[in-house]
């Protein structure tokens, strides 16, 4: 007796065509063609981000080093990988990444704040992205740990450059002369 097979149809890969006609109330990103919905961020979330924000704003605009952003902002990786960091810092000498649009390539540091929606996410697969992409410093946010890991692209990916928890001062390799304070983040 002969068991007949079903051939299933591999799913589509979406593109940033079809990305960018979504409806702009609906939060989400592309991953390897995949739409990936995105909830709300919660409060803590939120406060966390102006917390970080300010500061580096601050910084980055005071000594003319480039531009600042928070999400939802586009970066374009691939037509098939677009994702909405949470902060976005773009230098002078990468400006040339930035369009009316969106950003289309990898700007020089990035902050994701982990939720329970997006944690294993952020940890893993934007990590590969952000390194394969050639985003240089990567900051891992974690509310419920108090901790800011700042991750730096090496020559086989992200190396852990420090991790920073309540007490400590924060400081960038990439914005030299930059510091926070975890005690007033957390």
């Amino acid at each position: 007796m002969a068991i007949a097979t079903i051939a299933v149809k591999p799913k589509p890969k979406l593109t940033y065509e079809d990305y960018a006609s979504l409806p702009d109330d609906e939060r989400c990103e592309l991953i390897n063609g995949e739409l990936i919905p995105m909830p709300s961020p919660n409060w803590l979330h939120q406060i966390l981000q102006a917390k970080i924000f300010l500061p580096l704003a601050g910084f980055v605009y005071g000594e003319s080093l480039g531009d600042v952003v928070a999400a939802p902002m586009d970066i374009l990786f691939t037509p098939f990988d677009v994702v909405q960091p949470d902060l976005i810092f773009i230098s002078n000498a990468r400006a040339h990444v930035i369009t009316e649009a969106n950003i289309r390539g990898a700007p020089d540091l990035l902050v994701e704040i982990l939720s329970t929606s997006t944690e294993r996410r952020d940890r893993i697969v934007k990590r590969d992205l952000y390194a394969h992409h050639g985003v240089s410093e990567y900051w891992l946010v974690d509310p419920h740990a108090k901790t800011i890991t700042i991750l730096l692209l090496g020559a086989d990916g992200y190396d852990t450059f420090a991790v920073y928890g309540e007490g400590d001062t924060l400081t960038s390799p990439t914005l030299a002369g930059f510091s926070l304070n975890m005690s007033e983040l957390f």
